[in-house]
């Protein structure tokens, strides 16, 4: 008892500590899977915000190189244009982006077109739709930057005679900056090439910022349909840019070669640039010019000389749009492939804990089916020694028998031919009772191992029925039964070995007897069983409690109220018949009621 308490308290503390695991390693995996959501989440941020700054960089490049001044267009000297247009080139991966370039004069001028060849512009028939949108280009209330219908950036050329010295940014508390500049005196039109922007340049792009495939872009224009996508969007995007912005933000200018990084603000919004561009130097205007509203901060342009201290020179002119609150005219849409980071993060946490899970029942099974396994080791190893203790006491009593019969032969007991005779009667009656229980423990423990050999052949089920009645008449007719016989001879042929079945039956037909409890009747029945032999013994005796009858069938088992009422037996009997009807592809339950009886059947398949 002390050894179980022991077992049950080591158990049940292993358990406990398994699961007090389990509930630590949910936590951590819970903790662990919101701070990689959040890691996630600002790296799709990132990347999307890079996605979009490279994508500006490169619109950008191919619009802001091309800001020449209207006095190159008077004197048709496309010398600065060409080596605006060169650098460009050399300076992009994408020298097919632009398709064309176009110039539309004030005052209906004819529209001038960009031709390689000659390196410079040439009177030229343009499509329609573009000479649509001439009239737009003079309104500032209609002019846009990018007409995409068309593909086409507009970039607004100044006559320097009209410049000012000033270039004034100007920045609404409640909306994107904007910006004041001088009159046009016509505009440049920039023609992309669709299939360069959404075939080259988005592709490439959503390769070196989501490389891995686990997130899904889209670029979607102004009017939300979809310029570019790697893949179906469902629900809200992990991540959104806004991006194919003309704003000064990272601008390649022609005359240093370089690019200046961003126009910078101070904590008072006030801008202060102190870049080198075209020999100019920008600075905060404290002066505003008529027109600006307070609120809005200015850019002065002034040049100076080089070499020449003092000496002023009129500046050159390049168009600097202003750098917006919320500027772009597309949106990039960023979302995780399982449907959002969320999502993705909480199939990662359920895959992993299902897998401790798993494992904490596998350890947890493990641990029981060990347990149980011992437990009923434990029972077995009871029910051999109860084994041993029964057939001993079975074998002492035939023992003691012949050892008492063949004392009184010896010692003369019985002289006359009468006691002779009925001794050996005794002594070979006992002796067949041990020679059964030897020939039944060998059978069992034969069909145990395997090495029972079985002789099958076709056999009527009459027959199987009258050879074990014929081995049971002796006990029978000693205890006085009635038998009664229910055969059907029409039954088919079944294909087993005759003596092991009537062996079985013949085990069922001896139960029937020592647990009679006094009544004195037996049915054997052989019947058809739809497609199957049933083969039945009926008794009358004290039957089989419900929680015995589950464990009947196993070896060396009895029931607590049969040792209790010193019926002997070993237990073996009905195991060796579930052996022999297994080993006939058959098999064998019984039917009981406690002092009303029971009932076995043998069903085999018939032929």
């Amino acid at each position: 008892m002390k050894g179980s308490w022991v077992t049950t308290f080591a158990v049940g503390g292993v358990i406990l500590l398994l699961t007090l695991f389990l509930g630590l390693q949910y936590n951590w995996l819970r903790q662990a899977g919101e701070a990689e959501r959040e890691r996630m989440q600002r790296r799709v941020e990132a990347d999307a915000r890079s996605f979009a700054s490279d994508l500006n960089r490169e619109i950008q490049a191919a619009y802001f190189n091309f800001g020449t001044n209207a006095e190159s267009w008077e004197k048709a000297d496309w010398t600065e244009f060409n080596e605006r247009y060169d650098y460009w080139k050399a300076g992009t991966q994408y020298p097919e982006l632009i398709r064309e370039f176009i110039y539309l004069g004030k005052n209906g001028a004819r529209p001038l077109r960009y031709d390689a060849a000659v390196r410079g512009f040439v009177n030229a028939e343009v499509p329609s739709d573009v000479l649509a949108i001439r009239p737009l280009l003079s309104d500032p209330d209609t002019f846009k930057m990018f007409y995409e219908d068309m593909y086409a950036l507009v970039m607004p050329i100044h006559d320097p005679e009209k410049e000012v010295d000033t270039i004034v940014l100007h920045k609404i508390a409640s909306g994107p900056a904007e910006l004041v500049m001088p009159k046009s005196e016509g505009h440049l039109l920039i023609m992309l090439d669709r299939d360069v922007v959404t075939g080259r340049i988005l592709p490439d792009l959503a390769k070196k910022h989501f490389p891995d495939g686990d997130l899904r872009v889209a670029v979607d224009d102004r009017n939300n349909e979809t310029v570019f996508a790697t893949g179906p969007l469902t629900g809200e995007p992990d991540a959104k840019a806004a991006t194919f912005d003309l704003t000064a933000d990272r601008l390649m200018f022609f005359s240093e070669r370089t690019a200046i990084p961003r126009l910078r603000t101070t904590g008072s919004g006030n801008v202060a640039v102190n870049e080198l561009v075209e020999s100019h130097t920008f600075s905060r205007s404290k002066a505003v010019p008529d027109g600006v509203k307070e609120g809005r901060f200015t850019i002065q342009m002034r040049s100076k000389t080089p070499g020449s201290p003092g000496t002023e020179q009129k500046p050159r002119t390049s168009v600097l749009p202003a750098k917006g609150d919320s500027t772009g005219l597309w949106t990039l849409n960023v979302q995780h492939a399982a449907g959002s980071i969320d999502a993705f993060s909480r199939n990662e946490f359920r895959k992993y804990f299902a897998f401790g899970l798993a494992l904490y029942i596998l350890l947890v099974g493990s641990i029981v089916a060990i347990v149980l396994s011992a437990m009923r080791s434990k029972r077995f190893a009871q029910r051999q020694i109860d084994f041993v203790s029964s057939v001993s006491h079975e074998f002492r009593t035939p023992l003691a028998v012949i050892y008492s019969a063949s004392e009184n032969l010896a010692d003369g007991v019985a002289n006359d031919r009468e006691h002779v005779a009925r001794y050996g009667d005794l002594i070979k009656g006992e002796g067949r009772k041990l020679s059964a229980m030897v020939e039944q423990i060998l059978q069992f423990a034969g069909a145990r191992s395997g090495k029972r050999k079985y002789n099958f052949s076709p056999a009527k089920p009459s027959n199987v029925v009258a050879a074990a009645l014929r081995e049971c008449a002796p006990i029978l007719e000693e205890k006085g039964f009635e038998v009664e016989t229910n055969v059907d001879e029409n039954l088919p042929a079944v294909n087993i070995d005759q003596e092991a079945i009537a062996s079985a039956l013949q085990n069922l037909i001896s139960n029937a007897v020592k647990y009679s409890d006094g009544s004195r009747w037996v049915r054997v029945s052989a019947s058809n069983g739809n497609g199957t032999v049933k083969l039945s013994v009926q008794d009358r005796g004290i039957g089989v409690a419900g929680d015995d009858l589950r464990h009947i069938f196993e070896p060396f088992y009895r029931s607590r109220s049969v040792v209790d009422a010193q019926i002997h037996g070993n237990g073996l009997g009905l195991a060796l018949v579930k052996e022999i009807a297994e080993a006939h592809h058959g098999t064998v339950h019984a039917k009981s009621e406690v002092g009303k009886g029971s009932e076995f059947v043998i069903e085999l398949p018939s032929t």
